[in-house]
C-alpha cells in the first residue's frame, strides 16, 4: 500500500511538472505570436501610411494637371472668342467696303489672291487633324509601342516646321502643348478614334479661326502695301 501511495505521489509530481512546462511553453508561444502580430501590424500600418501619402501626392498631381488643363482650355476659349469677334468685325468691314464700290472691288480682288493661301492652310490643318487622331489613338492604345507614338510626334513637329503656315500659326509650340497635356482617352471599348483627345480639338478649331483671320489680314496688308491696284480709272 505504501509503495502504491509513493508511486501515485511521484506520478502527480511528474504530471504537475509536465503541466507546468506545457503552460510555460504555451505562454512563450503566445507571447512570441503576440509580438509577431504587433510587429506585422506595425509594418502594415507603416506601409498603409506610406501608400496613403503616395496616393495623396498622386491626387494632388492629378488635381494640378486638371487645373492647368482647365486654365489652358479657358485661355484657348477666350482667344477663340476674341478671334471670332475679330472675324465678325472683319466681315462687317468687308461688307462696308463691298458697298463702297471701288474699295469693295479692291478688297474682293485681294481676298481672291489670298484664297490659294487659305486653301493650302486649310488642307494642312485637315492633314494635321488626321495625324493628331492617329497620334492620340496610339497614346490611348494598350498594345501600340510608345516609341511608335514618339516617332509620330517627331514627324508632325518636323512637318509643321517645314510647312509655310507653321510659323504663321506657331503650330510647333501648340503641338508640343498637345503632346504634353492631352491625355484624354474614350472608354476602353470605344471604336471611334475621333472620340479620343480633348485639347487637340480645341486647338484645331483655334487654328481654323486663325487662318480665317490671317486671310483677311494678308489681304488688308496687300491693299495697304500697294500690291493690289484698282482697275477703275
Amino acid at each position: 500500500m505504501m509503495i502504491r501511495w509513493i508511486w501515485t505521489r511521484e506520478s502527480q509530481r511528474e504530471i504537475q511538472k509536465v503541466k507546468a512546462q506545457y503552460d510555460r511553453d504555451v505562454s512563450t508561444i503566445k507571447s512570441d505570436m503576440e509580438a509577431r502580430y504587433r510587429e506585422t501590424l506595425t509594418e502594415r500600418r507603416r506601409a498603409a501610411a506610406t501608400l496613403e501619402l503616395e496616393l495623396e501626392k498622386e491626387r494632388q498631381r492629378v488635381k494640378g494637371y486638371k487645373q492647368a488643363l482647365v486654365s489652358q482650355s479657358q485661355q484657348l476659349m477666350e482667344e477663340r472668342k476674341q478671334l471670332q469677334q475679330e472675324r465678325e468685325s472683319l466681315e462687317e468691314e468687308k461688307q462696308k467696303l463691298v458697298k463702297s464700290g471701288a474699295a469693295g472691288a479692291l478688297l474682293h480682288q485681294a481676298l481672291e489672291k489670298e484664297q490659294n493661301w487659305y486653301n493650302r492652310a486649310t488642307a494642312t490643318l485637315k492633314e494635321l487633324e488626321g495625324l493628331l487622331v492617329e497620334r492620340q489613338n496610339a497614346y490611348c492604345s494598350l498594345i501600340q509601342p510608345r516609341d511608335q507614338r514618339l516617332e509620330m510626334e517627331k514627324n508632325m513637329l518636323l512637318k509643321v516646321v517645314k510647312d509655310p503656315i507653321g510659323p504663321d500659326l506657331d503650330l510647333e509650340t501648340d503641338l508640343k502643348d498637345i503632346f504634353k497635356r492631352d491625355k484624354h482617352c474614350a472608354e476602353l471599348l470605344n471604336m471611334d478614334r475621333r472620340k479620343n483627345g480633348s485639347l487637340m480639338w480645341v486647338y484645331l478649331k483655334y487654328w481654323q479661326l486663325q487662318i480665317t483671320v490671317q486671310k483677311h489680314k494678308r489681304a488688308e496688308e496687300a491693299i495697304l502695301g500697294g500690291k493690289i491696284h484698282s482697275d477703275t480709272k
